[in-house]
């Protein structure tokens, strides 16, 4: 494995582990998105999105390439973790952390898919906690925020189970229509209150010191 401490990174709870996303795990969950597995109907996600694209070819070199723009695009004032979700130790979906103007505002926003057939099994709230816990008690987040379409109601209820309050709407365009965005923020102070104890960290400290948080 590359000496990278982003792709060395672990949040694990009894459920799932979240694994900074190596190129071996990308190539593990490839064949997801060849597939259309990503996606859903109605769409969930805003444009640009690769995950859009009709041939499958494309749809996974555009996915891979931007990964791996995010993981050269690493500043005091921008980062973005991405991270495969395992269970049972099989590549499922992938969950990242954004943190814009970080520095200044202590804000994080989430982004995630899973595997259609993973779907309404839980595991997308056990991946919102996981992450969370690596916003506040890793990263030392001051709040959490995210958003969905209105009708994405997988992704608006997860939002709500575990403590979000909703922050208003957007506009957004997907597929070039345009569409109301549901905005969601949670406090650390908030998400103090439901915190769990048994989601673990590994590799923390390289971490932070490679988002130049230390």
């Amino acid at each position: 494995m590359l000496n990278y401490a982003p792709l060395r990174v672990r949040v694990t709870t009894p459920r799932i582990e979240l694994a900074g996303a190596t190129d071996d795990l990308l190539g593990e969950l490839q064949h997801v998105v060849w597939e259309g597995k990503a996606t859903a109907d109605p769409a969930p996600y805003d444009d640009p999105m690769s995950l859009y694209e009709a041939d499958p070819d494309v749809r996974v070199r555009k996915w891979l390439q931007g990964v791996w723009r995010g993981r050269g695009s690493v500043t005091s004032d921008f980062w973005r973790v991405h991270f495969v979700v395992l269970v049972d130790g099989r590549a499922v979906g992938m969950q990242d952390l954004i943190g814009d103007q970080f520095g200044t505002y202590g804000t994080v926003a989430s982004f995630s898919w899973l595997s259609s057939d993973m779907r309404r099994q839980g595991v997308g709230t056990e991946m919102r906690q996981a992450i969370l816990h690596f916003a506040f008690e890793g990263v030392g987040a001051t709040e959490a925020t995210t958003e969905a379409f209105l009708d994405n109601s997988g992704s608006n209820g997860v939002s709500r189970s575990v403590g979000y309050e909703e922050n208003g709407v957007g506009w957004a365009t997907r597929r070039g229509e345009p569409g109301l965005m549901q905005r969601w923020r949670l406090t650390r102070q908030d998400w103090m209150r439901r915190r769990r104890d048994d989601i673990d960290l590994h590799g923390m400290a390289e971490c932070r010191e490679s988002l130049g948080l230390s």
